[in-house]
């Protein structure tokens, strides 16, 4: 369902015109009221007059997680804290945490490309959604929430957690959509079994999964156990929250709602644009946030960019599933590896399960010198002869050797090892921290 036809099929070149218009006002702004940007834009030797077109954002400095933390709390902001009405943080695993500040057009904005974000996943005013994100100062749960309010459907806003009590109003509510991690999807399906609960006898249709990469192939594990149409969504704190894009019913690529956001691709390395359809760093900019613009945000987030036509009729460009995180990638023995290859083999595999730590053993701060491979094997294949785990260790072990281009050694664990989390998934650990870092069942 295409929910606002005026911007979701703009034509590409009003749709840029528009772009233009707003991403001029905002730097103008940004270099006014913000004495960061206006620092950064002297350093680069560039003012708000030199953005005459849409190529000319490069011209412009990059910001950085480290921006946000440098000029923690308020040092971004663009408006007097009093036309603040609500602020939202991302947990922070290092350092101080990421601060979000909205104006009350802010939340209204991201209630309407959240709306938008959920009729193209193929909600209606029709549905339940049950939503399982958390609520506090982690957008999810909100973004959600004021969404689906906005479509006009039901929300039952449960929350992170509790997964016996949410199968039970899965069941009793009459719930048609699921919004979860992708993790904590597979954990409700577990719930649900030790329960005695076929989710595929519930109304359950929809599961909207984003906050943490996964594979197509964990996609299509979701679908057969939950038996559910599996939608991506995308979006991070440092921009609004989820909300930046969503896949639609054809499951080829995350509409990004170009009328807000202006997104481009780097080579990570260099910081240069990269043309529609090469694989690099997303960068984005944000065309009518209020409380806290960013220009040339940083994400880290490695994927790429599409302008191909969609079936559905949307016309904004497609981003791709990320395939990574620059800032994730680890360097062992000289070859770059991505978390996500790892997946990507482990998901093929037929008696493995979607839960795994890679185990590694740094040399220092940027590399490792070894890699181990912790996986879940299923019940069935645990519980069968020596024999049997020893030829999928090895299949394992080949099929990782053909991927990454290194040797791994691969340890296969008993079911509930690796401990469940209801938020994102933590999957690569120091070895010395292993013990302590709460990963793994004693």
């Amino acid at each position: 369902m295409i929910r606002d036809p005026e911007h979701e099929k703009m034509p590409r070149k009003q749709l840029e015109e528009l772009q233009l218009k707003r991403l001029q006002a905002k730097v103008k702004e940004v270099y006014e009221k913000v004495p960061f940007y206006r620092r950064a834009f002297k350093e680069k030797g560039v003012t708000p007059d030199d953005i005459k077109t849409l190529a000319d954002l490069k011209k412009l400095p990059f910001t950085s997680k480290l921006d946000f933390r440098d000029n923690y709390p308020y040092g971004l902001m663009a408006v007097p804290l009093e036309k603040v009405v609500r602020i939202h943080s991302s947990s922070g695993t290092t350092g101080k945490p990421i601060v979000a500040p909205y104006t009350a057009a802010d939340v209204d904005m991201w209630a309407e490309v959240m709306a938008r974000s959920l009729a193209s996943a193929g909600m209606t005013k029709h549905d339940v959604m049950q939503n399982a994100y958390g609520y506090g100062l982690f957008t999810g749960g909100l973004g959600f929430h004021y969404g689906c309010e906005r479509l006009g459907a039901t929300v039952i806003p449960t929350g992170a957690g509790n997964t016996k009590r949410q199968i039970i109003l899965l069941q009793d509510l009459g719930t048609t959509v699921i919004t979860c991690t992708p993790t904590y999807a597979f954990i409700l399906n577990e719930t649900a079994k030790e329960m005695g609960v076929d989710l595929r006898e519930t109304k359950l249709r929809l599961g909207i999964c984003g906050a943490e990469p996964w594979s197509e192939q964990m996609r299509k594990d979701m679908e057969e156990k939950l038996h559910i149409s599996a939608i991506n969504i995308y979006g991070l704190t440092e921009v609004i929250g989820p909300g930046v894009s969503v896949e639609c019913e054809h499951k080829n690529g995350m509409h990004i709602w170009e009328d807000h956001f202006l997104v481009e691709i780097i080579d990570p390395g260099t910081g240069e644009p990269l043309p529609y359809g090469k694989e690099g760093e997303l960068v984005i900019t944000t065309l009518t946030k209020e409380a806290q613009p960013v220009i040339r945000f940083r994400t880290r987030d490695i994927t790429n960019l599409s302008v191909e036509p969609c079936k559905c009729g949307r016309t904004m460009v497609k981003m791709a599933r990320i395939t990574g995180r620059s800032d994730d990638m680890l360097v062992v023995r000289g070859v770059n590896v991505f978390p996500s290859q790892i997946e990507s083999v482990l998901l093929e595999v037929e008696g493995v399960e979607p839960h795994y730590l890679i185990v590694i053993d740094r040399r220092d701060v940027f590399s490792a010198e070894d890699l181990e491979i912790w996986i879940e094997v299923s019940e069935e294949v645990f519980s069968d002869e020596m024999q049997k785990m020893e030829r999928l260790e090895k299949k394992l072990r080949a099929e990782m050797d053909s991927v990454l281009g290194i040797s791994a050694r691969i340890k296969l664990v008993e079911p509930r090892t690796i401990v469940r989390t209801e938020g994102k998934a933590k999957r690569v650990v120091d070895r010395k921290e292993l013990p302590n870092s709460g990963l793994i069942t004693k």
